[in-house]
């Protein structure tokens, strides 16, 4: 098959009916009911609805974008955090929140 660039070009462009430069949308509106949990709905061939809820896992953590590009693994969180951490003064007691369960 052969590679043509013009026809990847194009392929990779966005189709008019999605060209979204002309509207007034609003960045993150649906950002913190997004961090508290959301439903997806699937509507199957034969006419059922699948829902599915997500939310964060427990000890998982929603890095911004700003700081993502920063620490873009576990690892490189991970790696930030433990030298914080060695900072903190041997005879400080962090207070713990009660388990809910």
């Amino acid at each position: 098959m052969k590679n043509d660039k013009k026809t990847r070009a194009q392929s990779q462009e966005m189709a008019r009916e999605y060209d979204l430069s002309g509207k007034k949308g609003v960045r993150g509106k649906y950002y913190r009911a997004y961090r508290q949990g959301h439903t997806v709905r699937i509507t199957q061939q034969d006419g059922t609805v699948q829902e599915n809820y997500f939310t964060l896992q427990d000890g998982a953590v929603m890095l911004e974008p700003d700081v993502r590009q920063y620490f873009p693994d576990s690892q490189s969180v991970n790696t930030a955090l433990r030298s914080l951490i060695a900072l903190i003064p041997s005879n400080h007691t962090r207070k713990r929140k009660p388990n809910a369960s």
